[in-house]
Formats: structure tokens, C-alpha cells, sequence
């Protein structure tokens, strides 16, 4: 039995996951707690930073004490994600002032957002570094400011959510430099501080978390917070990053034409380079591992349409699971297996909140086209993995098309236990796929962070050896040249449907 022990815990969309693993990285525990998002009004969605992000910590953490039985002395650090590009306001004590207002499927702030692009004109993306979207904080902070003074008034900080729990845990506000990026131009990277000018428009500069490194240290836990998650006193807590950063890590995405594809709630990619690239379709910067750059880029649905397909579609499935012991998704996969490439004749636009990239488009909408008397709810299914998949491709095209040569893809996340849909992204792409053998996630990258930080290995070269393949699929000829030639069709859906969609999505009653 190893001495010596580090956590992980990450806050998702719908669940907090931890692990606690040992000095060689070998998963010791492990602990889930599901949780939901709020969406009170189109275009809104939100979380309780207090009853849910702070909660589920705590209760993950005595989950993994309690089922492992190791002694909290024994744990050397704790690493922390959680999802990005989201923001709460804390007052003096570092309380939540109201509901965290959460990443870009949030888009309540596209009047700011249009305000934005009009106060800075042609330099706009200048700025910001793309186009102004619903992924931004400052337009968050801005609507608050807008919509609600009384908060804006008590707000001592304009948190994210790793921050959030990084000051929960030590009492430290700071934030890594790879989450930063979403907060520009509230923060000069350049320099490495706060922008007292970019700031001007929607916060006081002392309203903003101190940048750090991902794997710096933040602090120890203080008394108050061990006692609520049964830590001890003392134990080191990295600064901590976004899920998207830690998971990439957690499959080995460590070096330039790495890429890794995260089929959670949503599809978030993070694909490593040498230099930093310039493209306003997606979200270039720096990456938790130093010296290294990344392209970033994320799709507003993912596991949140299949999600959608079982409640509303596969209703009898998720009824007949407590019953046959087959869960829903796994039955939902096996009932499409049958169904060719292309859903005969089938295509969805896979948008129904909107979309991030490529797009930036919050007003776009789902799009089932070719529909026919003979189709079912297995070709709809089917035909909405593969528009999942259709965007996928488009953001590996947009890499290469920056002369990044992507070596290696890895898929993680909740959809790879669908092993149907990985096919089909194989087939899609036009490349292989691979999976990792540790598949819990973003909670385990942050284990790997944790364990360099602990002294378990010496550098990123060293911990790269810790992860190993499980699976890997190939792309199947016949389907992936039905793919190929149809990629064009999928991308004229969109621009060739675009205002209509526009007129539909605000007329839409928040049902």
C-alpha cells in the first residue's frame, strides 16, 4: 500500500467526479455526485455556486476518504477543475452573491455582446482575440452591471468556477493563465497581470482573482474548509483550471498535433501547437503545460442532445432501465447499429442551444432535413451523432488548415462509452480515434497536476509514460467516403438556413 496519496475532484455541467490515487497513479477511489443546471428563461442557464459546486466538493471528498479508508494526512495535494467560461460574483467573505452565470450555451448577454462590438469596432477581436461571444466573462460581468446593481455593488469578485473553489478551499482568489483567456481583456497575458484598462468598462481591477500557473500552489486548506471536507489542515491546493485543460491531460495530450475531443455535456476540443495561431473561428492561447500553446474550441451540444434524444424520444428506454438493467444510452446505441452512414438520407444541424465554434452563433437552432415517411427514431438518432461529428470534422479542418498536422486524436469523456458514435466520428474525421485506458477524465488530470506538484514525478516528460491506449477505431472506408462527400452539404445547411433560423429561435417560449 502506497505512503503517500493525491486527489482530483472536477465540477461538471451534470456531475462532480474525484479520485484519489497513489504515488504511481493508479486509482485508488473513485466518487461521482450528479447534479443539474437551472434554465429559468431562453437562452439562460445557471448554476448554484454554494448548494452545488462547493457541496459537491466536500461530498466527494469524504466519499474517496471514506471508501478508501486512507488516512488525510496521507493526501500530499489536492487538484481542482471545474467547467469554464463561466461567472459568479462573491462578496467579502467569498459567498456567491446569486446563480453563476455559466459558459457560452449562456447567452443572455448578447446585447452586451452587440454593445461591445460597437464600442470597439474594428477592433474588436483585437481585443478580445476573436469575435465577442457568449463564452466571454466581460460581457458577463457587463450584464450583471446592467441588470443587477444591487449584486454589482457588493461584488468583491468576478469569479470563474475553479476560483470559486480554489478560495473556498484556501481563502486565495487567483485564477490559471489558460482560464484567463476567457476573461480578456480584463487581463493583460502579456505581463502577466491585471489590465487596469481592459478593465475599465465592467469592474474595478481589484474585483479580479490574481493570475497563477494551473499547477502553482494556491495555498493549504484552512481549518474551516478541512472540517467540511474532512481534509486535513495544511494540504496543498493547486490553483486549479478548467475541466477542458485537466481532461486533455488526463488522456495525454502533452505535445504539439495532440488532440483531444471531450464528448461530455458538451464537445470541447483542445488541440496543443508551438506558436500561437491567429483564427477568429476558435479560441487560440497558452496551455497548462509550460512552453506550449493551444487551439481551443467547443460546440454548445453534445451529450446534452443525446441527453434530449432519451428523455424526449427514448422515453420507453430510460423507463425500461431500472426493470432490464440495460441503461438507456447503451440500448439507445445497440438500436442504431443497423442504421447505414448517412441515416439514409437523413441530417441534422446538431444546434438546438445555439453554437460556439465555428459558428459564434447563439441564435442558431437545431435542423432536421431529408426527414421521410419510411425514417425512424433510429435514423434521427443516428443522424444527430453524426452532425455531432460533422462539427467535430470541421474543427479538426480549421487546425490543419493553421498547418497544425494532427498526429493524435483522443476522445474522453461520458460519449465513449458509446462505442457506436466514436465509429462514427472515426469515419467522419477520417482519422483514428483513441481512448484512453483511465477514461474518469478531467478529475484524473488533475490527480496527474496533484502528483507533480506532490513529487511523484519530475517533470511532464515523466508523467507522459503514466498514460496508456485502450482502445482505437479506424476509420471504415466505405462509410468515411459517404462522409467525405458529404461534409460541404452539412456546412450549406447552416449558411444557406441562417436568417430563418434567426427568426424562429426569438420567437421561441422557453418550454
Amino acid at each position: 500500500m502506497s505512503q503517500y496519496y493525491v486527489m482530483g475532484i472536477d465540477v461538471g455541467t451534470n456531475e462532480t467526479k474525484g479520485v484519489l490515487v497513489d504515488e504511481s497513479c493508479r486509482i485508488t477511489a473513485q466518487a461521482a455526485v450528479p447534479h443539474g443546471m437551472d434554465h429559468p428563461a431562453p437562452h439562460v442557464f445557471e448554476q448554484d455556486a454554494e448548494e452545488i459546486w462547493w457541496k459537491d466538493v466536500c461530498r466527494v471528498s469524504r466519499m474517496l476518504l471514506s471508501q478508501s479508508g486512507v488516512a488525510p494526512a496521507q493526501i500530499r495535494a489536492l487538484g481542482i477543475s471545474a467547467l469554464g467560461c463561466d461567472c459568479v460574483p462573491v462578496d467579502e467573505q467569498g459567498n456567491a452573491l446569486c446563480k453563476a452565470i455559466l459558459y457560452g450555451i449562456d447567452c443572455r448577454s448578447h446585447e452586451e455582446i452587440a454593445w461591445l462590438h460597437e464600442y470597439y469596432g474594428k477592433d474588436a477581436e483585437k481585443v478580445f482575440g476573436h469575435p465577442i461571444c457568449s463564452s466571454d466573462i466581460a460581457p458577463k460581468i457587463l450584464w450583471i452591471k446592467n441588470h443587477l446593481p444591487e449584486i454589482y455593488k457588493k461584488t468583491a469578485k468576478f469569479l470563474t468556477a475553479s476560483s470559486f473553489l480554489t478560495a473556498k478551499l484556501t481563502g486565495r482568489y487567483c485564477i490559471d493563465r489558460y482560464l484567463a483567456e476567457d476573461f480578456l481583456p480584463l487581463y493583460d497575458l502579456e505581463h502577466n497581470c491585471i489590465s487596469e484598462e481592459g478593465c475599465r468598462l465592467f469592474c474595478r481591477p481589484d474585483q479580479m482573482a490574481e493570475l497563477l500557473s494551473a499547477t502553482d500552489v494556491a495555498g493549504g486548506i484552512t481549518k474551516g474548509a478541512a472540517e467540511l471536507t474532512g481534509l486535513a489542515a495544511g494540504t496543498m491546493v493547486l490553483t486549479g483550471t478548467g475541466d477542458s485543460g485537466a481532461e486533455a491531460v488526463s488522456t495525454g495530450v502533452f505535445r504539439p498535433g495532440d488532440m483531444m475531443v471531450q464528448l461530455g455535456s458538451t464537445c470541447y476540443f483542445v488541440c496543443l501547437a508551438d506558436r500561437l495561431i491567429r483564427d477568429t473561428r476558435v479560441w487560440p492561447g497558452t496551455f497548462i503545460i509550460p512552453d506550449t500553446y493551444s487551439v481551443c474550441a467547443g460546440t454548445n451540444t453534445a451529450g446534452t442532445l443525446t441527453k434530449w434524444f432519451k428523455e424526449k424520444i427514448y422515453f420507453d428506454k430510460e423507463a425500461e432501465e431500472a426493470k432490464s438493467g440495460i441503461p438507456a444510452f447503451q440500448a439507445m446505441a445497440e438500436s442504431i447499429r443497423r442504421i447505414p452512414a448517412g441515416s439514409d438520407g437523413l441530417m441534422m444541424l446538431p444546434y438546438p442551444a445555439g453554437e460556439r465554434t465555428p459558428l459564434n452563433d447563439p441564435f442558431a437552432t437545431g435542423l432536421l432535413i431529408g426527414l421521410g415517411l419510411s425514417h425512424t427514431r433510429e435514423h434521427m438518432y443516428r443522424a444527430a451523432l453524426e452532425g455531432i461529428a460533422y462539427s467535430i470534422a470541421q474543427h479538426v479542418q480549421i487546425m490543419e488548415e493553421n498547418g497544425l498536422l494532427v498526429n493524435k486524436i483522443m476522445a474522453v469523456g461520458g460519449g465513449t462509452k458509446n462505442d457506436v458514435w466514436l465509429q462514427i466520428i472515426a469515419d467522419v474525421v477520417g482519422k483514428p480515434i483513441h481512448t484512453a485506458e483511465v477514461t474518469i477524465g478531467a478529475a484524473y488530470g488533475d490527480a496527474l497536476m496533484a502528483s507533480l506538484q506532490a513529487g511523484f514525478y519530475k517533470d511532464w516528460d515523466a508523467l507522459s509514460r503514466v498514460i496508456q491506449p485502450k482502445e482505437t477505431y479506424i476509420p471504415e472506408p466505405q462509410a468515411s467516403a459517404y462522409y467525405q462527400a458529404h461534409k460541404e452539404l452539412f456546412a450549406q445547411l447552416y449558411e444557406n438556413n441562417q436568417s430563418i433560423m434567426h427568426i424562429l429561435s426569438k420567437e421561441r417560449r422557453n418550454i
